[in-house]
């Protein structure tokens, strides 16, 4: 089946392994004893902080806080390009295809240096790929609803 969908959708099918990649070269690489994620957190919200007007924004904020919504952003493209090249009818393929690579991202994660596996983070990147396949199937309804109404009509 995944042969057929490459071979349909190639432009998409290689824009999907490579952020897939993306996703590896982030999740699974050696990491360090402070983490660039942390760093970068770090300095965001102390930016944040400067704008007493986002004090309701920024007192709810915490460096964990900011990885668990990373971790959902990071996975919510994964989820739009997995349900365009299985289709709307499929979704549930996407969402379980992508729970299961969240956690064996996870499981090979305890065998990295410098690296955490974390429940969490599966919820997070599930979330994630809830999200990207919600946003594509609404991004994608007027096409489906128009390719319905040619077919009955």
């Amino acid at each position: 089946m995944m042969g057929g969908v490459l071979h349909r959708h190639p432009f998409l099918g290689l824009l999907t392994l490579l952020y897939a990649g993306f996703v590896g070269l982030v999740t699974l690489t050696p990491g360090s004893d402070t983490p660039d994620y942390y760093n970068l957190a770090t300095r965001v919200l102390a930016r944040l902080q400067r704008y007493p007007e986002l004090d309701p924004l920024t007192s709810r904020l915490s460096i964990e806080r900011i990885e668990f919504l990373a971790n959902i952003g990071l996975f919510v493209p994964l989820g739009m390009f997995v349900l365009l090249l299985v289709g709307t009818r499929l979704w549930w393929v996407a969402l379980a295809g992508g729970i299961v690579l969240t956690s064996m991202i996870e499981a090979v994660q305890k065998e990295i240096p410098g690296r955490v596996s974390d429940p969490r983070d599966v919820a997070a990147n599930a979330i994630g790929m809830f999200l990207g396949i919600f946003l594509a199937i609404v991004l994608t309804l007027p096409t489906t609803l128009r390719r319905n109404r040619q077919r009955q009509g």
